[in-house]
């Protein structure tokens, strides 16, 4: 009759034991955001994001002239070159939570549209 008392606290012993490193691996992580990559679209005259928020940490703008003529990106203080039709390019940049507005610096661009807000949790 000793027998099952003797199991019952080693067996919730050993339960024990083996959730703890699953609860301990649950709430440990990583200090920093994993990267984000988002597609943008630019053509006369708007941008199309997706998508259109990431996660804080470094976030991989690839930007793609499907216009006619060129135009850049520019976020966070930093920018694209000028991209010709039909080219690409790309920007990293490390991005806090917050809002972040993003134009095209071509004269005359955002202001026919060529500007939107990223959001970043």
């Amino acid at each position: 009759m000793q027998r099952p008392y003797v199991l019952v606290p080693v067996t919730l012993a050993l339960t024990a034991a083996a959730a703890a490193p699953i609860a301990v691996g649950a709430s440990q992580r990583p200090a920093h955001a994993a990267k984000a990559s988002v597609s943008v679209s630019a053509k006369e005259f708007k941008f199309a994001l997706r998508p259109t928020s990431a996660r804080h940490g470094s976030v991989t703008f690839t930007v793609k002239n499907a216009g006619t003529i060129d135009h850049d990106f520019k976020i966070a203080g930093r920018a694209t070159p000028k991209i010709k039709r039909g080219k690409s390019a790309t920007l990293t940049v490390n991005l806090k939570k917050g809002t972040y507005s993003y134009l095209c610096t071509v004269p005359g661009h955002a202001a026919a549209g060529m500007k939107g807000n990223f959001k970043v949790s």
